[in-house]
């Protein structure tokens, strides 16, 4: 789901970095101590998980699991993917540097999808496996699918923007996206219900 470098006109490039720099800075303004190691966790989580990336155009295929790290971190997720990010694009060219504001918002900001979907679940079922079983299962599935694919509608809104040259491309990585979305869905599940069974403590205190 990255853009790559010199594919976007510069205006769409500035309001990116005029959206993504707000929000990276008000969400490590209001990053805490305590939260670093957690925040640092997802960010490493996000880094691997896009690791090995399919080229499709201007943009790529990978996993994201923006989902599952807004639900666990919610707005520090902006910090978590920002470094992620940068690493990437610096050490090993996915994206760029001009495209990064955009790039940062397309990722990060279907990740306060999940956030809002985890706090569905009642704060006393937190933690607890017994609890609000097939409502909780629901939710972490949708919080794996309904990021990626909100995040595959704005790659494909700032792609159609772009020109209309860029059309095609924008249907395509729709499209692609929509098989990684299932696949996170089912992977998020997983990886909640995992938690939640090693390490209750993570899942039963709702980020803010």
């Amino acid at each position: 789901m990255h853009i790559a470098e010199g594919a976007l006109r510069p205006e769409i490039l500035a309001v990116g970095w005029a959206a993504g720099a707000a929000a990276l800075a008000a969400s490590l303004a209001t990053l805490k101590n305590e939260e670093i190691p957690k925040t640092a966790a997802c960010s490493a989580l996000f880094f691997v998980a896009s690791f090995i990336h399919i080229p499709i155009g201007v943009t790529s295929v990978h996993l994201i699991l923006n989902g599952v790290i807004g639900a666990l971190i919610g707005f520090r997720a902006f910090a978590a993917i920002g470094a992620a990010l940068i690493m990437q694009a610096l050490l090993f060219g996915y994206g760029g540097v001009s495209v990064y504001g955009v790039n940062l918002c397309v990722l990060t900001l279907p990740s306060l999808l999940g956030w809002a979907l985890f706090s569905l679940i009642p704060q006393a079922a937190l933690g607890r496996r017994d609890a609000c079983f097939w409502r909780k299962r629901i939710i972490w599935f949708l919080i794996g699918f309904l990021p990626v694919l909100s995040g595959a509608i704005l790659l494909a809104f700032v792609l159609a923007i772009n020109g209309e040259g860029f059309i095609d491309a924008a249907k395509l990585a729709f499209l692609a996206h929509l098989p990684i979305a299932a696949i996170e869905g089912v992977i998020t599940l997983l990886a909640l219900d995992f938690i939640e069974r090693v390490r209750p403590e993570l899942t039963a205190k709702r980020a803010k």
